[in-house]
Formats: structure tokens, sequence, C-alpha cells
């Protein structure tokens, strides 16, 4: 791959997390005016099948295809990995829920390696084990878990799993097929659940945020699955980590919580953002040492140095 292909599915990755980010920001206001979550997760699926079918190009004899056990679980797990992050949601600020939620990566290159025969590099090795770490500042297990941090995890979990299935099909079905069985299914599975849910009261704004999470979502996850296709589980799973960046910065836009946590007795932990954000940009020195070779090794270790004593400091990271 060349240095602007590898550049290439590294704005398709940020664009892609970022547009989710946006998607759960609108599933978070929805949850503060009272929106059920699991209504929220219906409406994603359903909204994003009757708007994207028009223009997916899907034919009648593809209909036989969601029947397949591979496109079956890659949609069950996206299934379960949103319901899990839009309860979280409802109980804690976004940028504890996506450190929380970052566990995915890690799950991903690990089920890679184990069934797909990926050999990460030891400086994407480096990268997930940084963006581990900033998890568990985040979620400490056993130590301060919460349940809304408990279903975060379980989400990372299930989205780390659906990035693993996703790469093992995105060569096999084109993107926008994927994209419209994932949200067929989901609107299928989650049907008794959404419509027996209370529905929210018939104001534009709430059903605008309605159309923002299913669009955030949806059109995310399509430019997840270009990206699957054109590069390793390995190097998507560290760029996935800018998510964090995005959740850090649109959460303090629309909450005006940067200083402080969007609950008063349950403040954001930075820490752990900040060790995600940093695996993000060395997610990027990894493509430019891959690219230009050892010279880049200096810079990735004097990044990753830097943070390191930042972090344990506890001074901000500049």
């Amino acid at each position: 791959m060349t240095f602007p292909d590898l550049l290439r599915v590294a704005a398709m990755v940020f664009l892609g997390v970022t547009s989710v980010v946006l998607g759960d920001t609108a599933a978070k206001l929805l949850s503060a005016e009272g929106v059920e979550p699991m209504f929220v997760a219906w409406s994603r699926f359903a909204l994003g099948a009757a708007i994207l079918l028009p223009v997916s190009g899907m034919v009648f004899s593809e209909l036989r295809l969601l029947v397949n056990r591979w496109i079956l679980l890659r949609a069950m797990l996206i299934v379960c990995g949103v319901s899990c992050m839009l309860i979280a949601l409802k109980f804690e600020p976004i940028a504890n829920v996506f450190g929380a939620f970052f566990v995915g990566p890690i799950v991903s290159v690990v089920l890679a390696v184990l069934f797909l025969g990926e050999r990460p590099s030891l400086g994407k090795s480096v990268l997930l084990m940084l963006g581990f770490g900033g998890v568990m500042l985040v979620a400490k297990p056993g130590f301060g878990m919460t349940v809304g941090l408990g279903f975060a995890v379980a989400g990372g979990c299930f989205y780390g799993s659906y990035l693993a299935v996703t790469k093992r099909v995105a060569s096999m079905y084109r993107p926008r097929l994927l994209l419209m069985s994932q949200l067929m299914i989901g609107a299928v599975v989650l049907l008794p659940v959404g419509v027996s849910a209370p529905w929210p009261t018939p104001e534009l704004s709430l059903w605008a945020l309605v159309l923002a999470s299913a669009f955030g979502s949806a059109f995310g996850n399509y430019l997840l699955v270009l990206a699957n296709r054109r590069a390793d589980a390995s190097l998507i799973a560290p760029l996935v980590y800018s998510q964090l960046l995005s959740a850090t910065v649109i959460g303090g836009v629309v909450f005006f919580r940067v200083a402080r946590s969007l609950f008063s007795d349950r403040p954001v932990s930075y820490r752990g953002v900040w060790c995600g954000i940093a695996a993000a940009e060395l997610a990027e020195a990894d493509i430019h040492t891959s690219h230009n070779g050892p010279m880049r090794d200096a810079q990735a270790g004097s990044v990753m140095t830097t943070t390191g004593l930042a972090l344990r400091s506890g001074r901000p990271v500049r």
C-alpha cells in the first residue's frame, strides 16, 4: 500500500468514527430528554435502512444473503454493540463512555491474529497497548466501575468482534450491501423493543436528533467498511482511537463539559482520553514508519515517551 493510500485510509477512518460520535452525541441529547435508549437503537437501524434502501443498489435476489451466517453474525454483533453503547450513554459522560468502549480495537486485533492470520507490527502492538491503558484508566475494572462503564466495555467487545468479522467479509460483498444487511437485520431484531418503548413527543427538534443519530451511525459504519476493504484490521484498530479526540471535542462543545463532568459525581477521566489520543497520534507515526523506514521509529518513540511522562506526572499533554 502506498503512502497516499495509507493517508486516505486514515482520513476515511477518522471521518467514519467522527460521524459515529456525532450520531452518539445526538443519542446522548435524546437520552437527556428522556427518550429510551432501545427506541434510539431501533430507530437507528430502521430509519437508516429506510433512508438508504433507495440508493443501496440492493436487488431482490440479494435478500437471501441476509441469512448467511457471517452476515447474520456481523449484524447481531453491531446490534448488541450499539444497544450497550446507547445504554451506557444514559448513565455516563460521553468521553468516559468512549474511553471504556475502546477495548474494541484490542479485541479486533486479537481476533484478526487468531482467525484471520494477521501479524501486526511491533509499533501497532505498542499503540494498542497504550490505548488499552487508556481504557483501564477510564473503566477502573473492579475499582470504581459503574453500570454505565460496564455496558460501555461490553459494547466495545461486541464492536471489536464486529470489526474483525467486517474484515472477514469486506472483500466478499460490496460495502453498501453489508451496510444494508446490518441495518435491515437490526431493524427486525430490535422491532419488539423499539415499538414497545415510549416514543418521543412529536417535536421537530427531537425527531431531528433521531434522524441525526441514525444517519451519523450509518454513514460512519459505511466508511469503516470501505476502510476495511483497503487495510488490515491491525492498521484500522489504532486509527479508531482517534474517535476519543472527536468524542472529547464534540462532547465539550455540545455539553460545555470540557473542564467538568456531565454529572457532578462522576468526573471525566481525561487521562484515559489522552492515552487514546496519543495512540491515534502514534498510529499516524506508524503509518509514516511503514512508508519511510526506521527513521520514523525514533520520532514515534519520542512522542510515546513524552506522552507517558505527562500521564505519570499528571500534567497536561501538549
